[in-house]
């Protein structure tokens, strides 16, 4: 089956809607060994998908489509965005599988895919609203914009406040900062991943991880005091 025939049938776009982003809490690692064995399979099924094997495929999708979806979401701050691009990611997976090779993770593979793309729409949205921005006349009426992430005020509590907050927190933060925070937080990925997918030393990652933990400290000081971990 060729890309084109299969396109409207990856499982991509039945991709489930991450749940609420919860508060930055410790990472709860898994064990080693799991993980290993985890991206041991991964790595099977790409080399079966570098064969032309359309069920493994699907199966890679189903195993990491949360964990991209949960990522692009966070950075995008737009679940619809972040259908389209995880979809981009496994179809970029398909495409790459003739020449794929064993010489990482499969999870820093997919990763560092995922950035990449993030990265190419954040700047597009960049882009965009600069023209945007130069096209307004001052005469204009003022633009309002729906903010489909806060819920209706009757349904706010201090738990969606601070989760308000966060979410608004992160996405303040330049992109690196934001894919790092996400990353190590939300997908517990391991500092490998990281380095990997930003193309950074451990200690640069760390350091761009310090500054970020000092700029979220600053946003939710009124939430949380002085620690937000």
């Amino acid at each position: 089956m060729t890309l084109a025939s299969m396109a409207f049938t990856l499982p991509a776009y039945h991709m489930p809607e991450p749940e609420r982003i919860a508060p930055i809490s410790p990472p709860q690692a898994a064990a080693d060994g799991v993980e290993e064995s985890s991206d041991q399979e991964s790595v099977r099924l790409m080399l079966r998908v570098k064969e032309g094997d359309v069920k493994a495929f699907e199966r890679l999708v189903e195993l990491h489509q949360s964990a991209i979806i949960g990522t692009c979401a966070r950075m995008l701050n737009n679940i619809d965005d972040a259908h389209d691009i995880a979809q981009q990611v496994f179809i970029r997976v398909w495409r790459s599988a003739p020449r794929y090779e064993v010489t990482a993770k499969f999870t820093t593979w997919l990763f560092t895919i995922t950035r990449n793309l993030v990265f190419n729409e954040t700047r597009r949205r960049s882009r965009r609203k600069e023209v945007s921005m130069e096209q307004e006349n001052e005469d204009d009426p003022p633009k309002h914009f729906a903010d489909h992430s806060i819920p209706g005020a009757d349904h706010i509590t201090q738990q969606t406040e601070l989760e308000q907050a966060l979410d608004k927190a992160i996405a303040a933060l330049p992109e690196k900062q934001r894919l790092a925070v996400i990353m190590r937080r939300h997908e517990e990925r391991p500092y490998e991943d990281i380095c990997a997918a930003l193309k950074m030393s451990l200690p640069a990652v760390k350091s761009l991880l310090f500054r970020a933990r000092t700029e979220l400290r600053k946003h939710l000081a009124a939430y949380l005091g002085e620690d937000v971990e």
